[in-house]
C-alpha cells in the first residue's frame, strides 16, 4: 500500500462530503480507515528544544509503558481497523524493549503499512534489521538541524555521528530489504536557511521522503520563537531548490508551497480527527473507551460514531474546521 498516494488523493479531493461518506461506509462495513498512532512507552532519550520533553512539569505527567498482555490486547482491539500503524507519536519508541513484537503483531493482524517515528540515536544495524525482518515498512526520522552544530544544539543529548551512521546503514540495507525512510525536518527561523545545503550533508540514496514542516507550539518548550515572518518571503525560493534536488534523487517531498499563517486552514485536514487514533499507556482513542473490556465496534456503537461520520457529510466546512494546521503540505510524487 502506498500511503503517500492516499495523502495526495486526500489533497486532490476537495469535497469533504465525499470523504466523510467514504469513511462512513468503511466504518459500517468493518473496513480499515484508521491511522493508529501508538506510543508504547512514555519516555524519550533526548531533550529537543522544540519538544515538550523540555517542559519539566509536563514530563512528570508522562509515565508508564505497555506490558506484554496489554500490547496483545491493544492489537486485538484496534489493529484490524488500522490502515496504517505508526509506532512512536510523541515519545521515543526505541526505548521499548518489545518493539519487534509490536511490528509482528501489526503484520499478524494484516496492517498494510507500519512505520516507526524515532530520533534514530538508539538504532543499530542489528535493531534495524530485526525490525525490517518483522515487517516494518518505514522509518520516519526526526531532524531539527542540518549541520552538526545546529543538530546537537536543537536535539540536546543527541549525537550527529550516530545519526549519520544510521543513514549509512539505511543506504547499505536498501540493497537487501524493501523499506522506506522518511525525514521529518521541523524548521524555525534559526535552522531554516541551512536547508539549502541539505543534500551536501545527507545522502539522497539513503532516504525516500522528506517532509519540511514549520515549527508549532506543542507546550512550554525550551525554544519558543514561533514567529516565522522573517523567513516567509524567502521560503518559496529555498523550497524550490529543495524540490529540484528531491526530483533529482527521486525523493517524495512533503512541504507546503508557502509558510501557512496561524489563521489559515485547509480542507485536507477536515477528516484528520476522524481517522486519527492515538494509543498510549494512558490514552486510547476516545475518552471513556474501556479498551480492555470493550471492542472497538461496541464502543463505536455506544457513542454513535457511525452517525457522527454520516452527519458530517451534511455539515459545512466551517462547522468541521476543528483542526486547521494538519496535513498542510503538498505531496510531490516523482
Amino acid at each position: 500500500m502506498n500511503v503517500y498516494k492516499l495523502l495526495k488523493l486526500n489533497r486532490k479531493i476537495k469535497n469533504h462530503r465525499i470523504k466523510f461518506l467514504a469513511l462512513y461506509l468503511l466504518h459500517k462495513f468493518n473496513k480499515r480507515y484508521l491511522a493508529v498512532n501508538l506510543d508504547p512507552v512514555m519516555a524519550c532519550n533526548l531533550r529537543c528544544k522544540m519538544c515538550y520533553f523540555t517542559d519539566q512539569d509536563y514530563v512528570k505527567t508522562l509515565k508508564g509503558q505497555f506490558k506484554e498482555d496489554e500490547i496483545n490486547q491493544v492489537a486485538k482491539t484496534i489493529f484490524s481497523r488500522a490502515l496504517k500503524l505508526q509506532i512512536g507519536c510523541g515519545t521515543e519508541p526505541t526505548l521499548y524493549k518489545d518493539l519487534v513484537k509490536i511490528v509482528e503483531l501489526g503484520k499478524t493482524y494484516g496492517v498494510p503499512y507500519i512505520s516507526m517515528t524515532t530520533n534514530a540515536n538508539l538504532l543499530t544495524e542489528e535493531k534495524i534489521e530485526n525490525l525490517l525482518k518483522a515487517g516494518l515498512n518505514e522509518f520516519t526520522i526526526s531532524l531539527h538541524g542540518v549541520t552538526k552544530a545546529s543538530y546537537e544544539s536543537f536535539m540536546k543529548k543527541a549525537s550527529y555521528e550516530k545519526f549519520q551512521n544510521v543513514f549509512n546503514i539505511f543506504a547499505k540495507l536498501k540493497s537487501v530489504y524493501k523499506f522506506k525512510v522518511r525525514i521529518n525536518y521541523t524548521f524555525n527561523k534559526d535552522n531554516f536557511y541551512e536547508l539549502k545545503d541539505f543534500f551536501q550533508h545527507f545522502n539522497g540514496e539513503s532516504f525516500d521522503m522528506l517532509q519540511i514542516r514549520p515549527i508549532q507550539k506543542i507546550g512550554n518548550t525550551e525554544y519558543n520563537d514561533f514567529d516565522l515572518d522573517a523567513i516567509r518571503g524567502d521560503y518559496p525560493e529555498l523550497i524550490s531548490g529543495i524540490r529540484n534536488a528531491c526530483k533529482l534523487h527521486n525523493i517524495i517531498l512533503l512541504a507546503p508551497n508557502k509558510i501557512p499563517k496561524t489563521s489559515e486552514s485547509n480542507t485536507a485536514s477536515l477528516i484528520f480527527d476522524y481517522t486519527f487514533c492515538y494509543v498510549s499507556p494512558s490514552s486510547f482513542w476516545k475518552k471513556g473507551f474501556n479498551w480492555k473490556a470493550q471492542s472497538f465496534n461496541s464502543y463505536s456503537k455506544e457513542i454513535g460514531w457511525s452517525k457522527t461520520l454520516f452527519l458530517n457529510v451534511f455539515k459545512s466546512e466551517k462547522e468541521l474546521k476543528s483542526v486547521s494546521n494538519r496535513l498542510n503540505y503538498e505531496v510531490e510524487l516523482n
